[in-house]
This record gives structure tokens, sequence and C-alpha cells, in this order.
């Protein structure tokens, strides 16, 4: 009796799995712990790995602010996900304003439970992966800001600035939006949804709250570059779930994707010390972790669709253009970007934007063209209108975003007097090191 019922739940498990999977509705345990595993790893970028790298190049009397900057972002940006952004990028929509934004049918995530799936996903975990990215491409724009602005307005402007900028940028590349019907851009883990979009916000605050008051006065040099290459390290390993993590399951795709998110930064690093090697005699440790970042910026848009030759071909050009972009962007525009962060991440996500429209061409080792384009030309223009649309989106949004959010908080500056003595002690009342 006991061996009949184990061969009828048996018999029902093997029919009803079969249903499912007939379907496409059943989850797939594999990929949905690989990409809770990548999800961890995307966290693991804003806290600690950005909040590290941006400290330790500030001074030390703002050493903590930064962290409690990255933090903040880091959280209030989550929190926005799960109640409005998920649904507004990914929700369904057949409206008018489809091809622009989603949907308020997932609200407070209204409808999703245990057993709801995004593909072969657990929803749960996609949301929480697609808030990760959310946030970390948030937290970015901090290091444009640093040493100055008040804490209230930073929390403000960004978290406006998701809603109006990243929120509908993913939805019209990722979500089958605008961007990808009329572009058919490559981006496969945010070129233009992560680096470029925050880039431009970074570059378009820093901006509108101005120059920090002791630039060209006094040395701003980092005051320690431990925690940067410590920081740089939580970035390069969290990458890996960033890019081979966007895959959604442990396959040839991310395998190669993987691939190319190790080998591009590395070469990005040597070329970032050869040239600094060229023009002052020495190599930085800082100069090697820019590299390495640039690198890493460069890889994302198209790191599961170029080969090896492509990657390494990205990571000279993003390194070599890098270079430029922290060493004389800022004396070319006057805008006090603080910790480089259009210098790196919207250069060399630009770079990586167009270099993934060539290798991607199956001559050159890529898998191909994407859409309706059938020629390197066609992929190119692809890209680089999108990123060029990119740029007009999130400059404009930024300009609204930090506008609304000095209007609710009385200005985006802290006072001469706080400036002059550190965020650390004037907004939180705590030092990062007693001395």
């Amino acid at each position: 009796m006991m061996l009949k019922s184990l061969s009828s739940a048996l018999l029902w498990c093997v029919l009803n799995s079969a249903v499912l999977a007939e379907d496409g509705a059943s989850l797939n345990p594999t990929a949905n712990a690989y990409v809770i595993i990548c999800a961890i790893l995307v966290i693991m970028m804003s806290i600690p790995g950005i909040g590290l790298f941006y400290a330790g190049l500030v001074r030390a009397k703002n050493c903590l602010s930064v962290f409690a900057q990255c933090t903040a972002v880091f959280s209030i940006i989550f929190v926005m996900w799960v109640i409005l952004g998920y649904s507004l990028a990914f929700g369904d929509n057949q409206s008018l304003s489809a091809p622009f934004i989603g949907s308020l049918d997932k609200f407070f995530l209204k409808g999703v439970e245990i057993s709801s799936l995004s593909g072969e996903l657990s929803e749960y975990t996609f949301i929480t992966f697609q808030g990760a990215f959310c946030a970390i491409s948030s937290a970015l724009i901090v290091g444009a800001l640093v040493e100055r602005i008040k804490f209230l307005s930073l929390v403000l402007g960004i978290l406006f600035w998701a809603l109006l900028s990243y929120v509908p940028i993913a939805h019209m590349i990722w979500a089958g939006g605008f961007i990808e019907q009329a572009f058919a851009p490559y981006d496969f883990a945010g070129g233009d949804v992560v680096h470029i979009n925050a880039a431009c916000a970074a570059l378009v605050a820093a901006f509108l709250v101005g120059r920090r008051e002791d630039l060209g006065k006094v040395s701003l040099s980092p005051h320690n570059l431990s925690l940067t290459y410590i920081g740089t390290g939580f970035l390069y390993l969290g990458w890996f779930g960033f890019n081979a993590g966007s895959a959604l399951t442990a396959d040839g795709v991310s395998a190669l994707a993987l691939l190319n998110t190790v080998l591009c930064p590395v070469v990005a690093a040597l070329t970032w010390a050869l040239i600094e090697y060229y023009l002052n005699g020495k190599s930085s440790t800082l100069g090697l972790c820019s590299g390495i970042l640039a690198g890493l910026v460069a890889i994302t848009p198209g790191c599961a669709y170029i080969g090896p030759v492509g990657a390494i071909v990205s990571g000279i050009l993003s390194s070599a253009l890098c270079v430029f972009g922290v060493r004389g962007f800022k004396q070319l525009t006057h805008i006090d970007d603080s910790l480089d962060v259009f210098g790196i991440h919207g250069i060399g996500a630009i770079v990586g934007a167009i270099t993934s429209g060539i290798f991607c061409a199956p001559i050159l080792g890529g898998v191909g063209f994407k859409g309706h384009w059938e020629s390197i030309l066609g992929q190119v223009t692809g890209q680089v209108s999108s990123v060029i649309f990119t740029i007009i989106w999130s400059s404009i949004a930024t300009l609204i975003a930090f506008k609304l959010a000095a209007l609710l908080s009385g200005g985006l500056r802290v006072t001469h007097d706080v400036e002059r003595e550190g965020l650390d002690l004037a907004s939180h009342g705590e030092r990062g090191y007693n001395l």
C-alpha cells in the first residue's frame, strides 16, 4: 500500500513538472541560487565597495560622511525600488506611456508571492537583483558631490533622479521600451542604464552644487589609498555578479561574461600603469585601481557579446581615454566632479558601448548583430544613438531632481564653516580618525 502511494506521488510530481515545464513556469533552482549569489555580490559593491573606494579618496575630515552618504543612498533607493521602482521599470503596461515607463500594477509588490516567477527565477530573486543594480547606480553619483553637499539634499536629489531617470531608462532598454525598439543597442549589464546614466547625473549635479571652496587653493590629495585599494577589490569581485549574473543562469553566456570581466580590467590596469610611467616616470597604485575600474565599466555593455580580443581592445582604449577623463576633463569643463565619476564611468561606458558595436561582429569574434542591424556601421549607429538619448534624458532628469531637492532642503550646499570643518563632525557628529 505504501509502495503504491509513493508511486502515485512520484507520478503526480512527474506529470505536474511536465506541465509546468511546458508552460514555461517552472522554477529552476540552480539558476535561482546562482542569481541570489550574484545579487549578494552586487549589493557588496555598494556596501562596502563603493563606500571604501570613495572614502579613501577624500580628505580625512570627510571620510565618514562618504560612508554615511553611500549607505543612506543604497537604503532609500532599495526601499523605493520595492515600493515603486520595480513596478515602473518591469511592470506590465499597455498604455500610451508603455514605451517610456511601466505601470503601477506591482506597486508595493502587489500580487508577488512566493510562487511568483520571473522566467525561471523566483520573482523575489529578480526584484532583489535588479534593485541592487538601481542602488549601486545611485551610489555612484555620490563621488561627484563629496565634501560640500548637504546630506538631505544628496539623498533627496538621488532619490528623485532614480525615479525620473534610472527607472525609465531601465524600462526603455531592459523591458523592451523605446530605446530597445528604436535603436536595438547591446547593453548586457548596464553601460547605458547604469554607468552613462549615473555619470551624466554626477556631472550635472556637480555643476549645480558648485566647486569645492578649497579646490585649487590647498592640496586635496586622497587621505588613505589603502581604503581605495580595498574598495577596488570589493568592486572587482562584485562586478562578476553584476556582469555574469545578468545572464540570469550559469551557462556559456555567463562564462563568456565572466572571462571578459576578468580580462578587460587587467588590460586596462596595465595600460594605465604604462601611460603613467610614460608621463610621470612612475606607476601609481591609484592609477592601477582606476584602470581596473575603467576596464570594468567598459566591458559591462558588451561582456556577453564580444570575444576576448574585443575585451582586450576595449581595455586599452577605455584606459587611455579615461586617463584623459581624470586629467583633462575637469580642466576643460571647470566642473568639480570630485572623484571623476564622469571621467571614468561616463567615458569608459561610452567607449564600451562603441566597441561592443564593433566587436560583436562574427568576423571579430562576436555573437553577431542585434535586431534589424546587419553591419558594424549599423550596430555602432544603434549604440551611439542609445548613448546620446541616455545622456539627454539623464541630464534633464538630474536638473529637475536636484532643483527639487534644493527647494525641499533649503539649498544644496553646506555652509562655508561646515565645509571648512568637514562633514564628518558637522553633519554626522563623528570623526573618522581620533588624532
